[in-house]
């Protein structure tokens, strides 16, 4: 016996069909903008990056939206996202309107996830330098040396040994520019050659050698990893796991 709609039926049928599909779609637990401008250095890695990360939004379920256009920095647009991502971003990307937007972003108690150069990036914004809470000074070439964990206690890091071999491109920093900077990863300057000089800017070392943190900030919150620059750390269990946490972290508020 076949069964025979009406059309106003048939209508109703396909409209909470698309309603179901739709609530569906919406149920990803948190949103997130990822955002890859540069002005000045691009790095290869921003490719594998960015497929990292939608790959893991994937596995993770959350939504990810990747943009390299600013003008999404904007109250409206903004207010669709639970945190937001700087992959690999260089120089001076965001105009002063687009900066407003940003700050009301964070106060209204959203998150910030800096990849590598974020933190070269807008050196002359105070407010986003004291976000990322250490800024780039200089780099040697690639090396491998040890990393110690400092604090397992952060989404992400349950899986860490207590030291471990990597090879990525090491920041220096200038000295920090935020005080309350909670450190989960240091470097063993010992275990590479921290020395170099590009004309009157010198790299000696930093001594105690931060590489990963995170802070509350301004009402919202900030994580920081100078891990990266090399492609394939975009493939590496450990690593994933670092930036979900700090993702799942700046998004939600959880996992402390």
């Amino acid at each position: 016996m076949k069964l025979l709609l009406t059309p106003k039926a048939l209508f109703m049928l396909v409209l909470t069909l698309c309603f179901s599909a739709s609530s569906f779609a919406q149920r990803k637990q948190f949103r997130v903008l990822l955002f890859s401008k540069t002005d000045g250095f691009h790095h290869e890695s921003i490719n594998e990056g960015v497929t990292a990360i939608k790959a893991m939004a994937e596995r993770q379920f959350f939504s990810v939206n990747w943009q390299e256009n600013a003008s999404v920095f904007n109250e409206k647009e903004l207010a669709n996202y639970e945190a937001v991502i700087f992959l690999n971003t260089t120089g001076n990307i965001l105009t002063p309107e687009q900066q407003t937007a940003f700050e009301k972003f964070i106060q209204s108690g959203k998150g910030f996830v800096g990849i590598h150069s974020a933190s070269d990036t807008e050196y002359d914004w105070e407010w986003y330098t004291k976000m990322v809470g250490m800024m780039f000074k200089i780099h040697p070439t690639i090396q491998t040396a040890y990393l110690k964990v400092e604090d397992k206690n952060f989404p992400g890091m349950e899986r860490f040994p207590a030291k471990f071999l990597w090879t990525d491109e090491w920041y220096e920093f200038s000295p920090a520019v935020s005080k309350d900077l909670h450190f989960l990863l240091s470097i063993d300057e010992k275990t590479y050659n921290p020395n170099v000089k590009w004309g009157p800017n010198e790299g000696k070392g930093m001594g105690f050698h931060p590489i990963s943190w995170y802070h509350t900030y301004d009402g919202g919150r900030a994580f920081y990893t100078a891990m990266g620059h090399v492609p394939q750390n975009f493939s590496d269990p450990l690593f994933l796991d670092h930036l979900y946490g700090a993702i799942y972290w700046a998004a939600t508020g959880k996992g402390l």
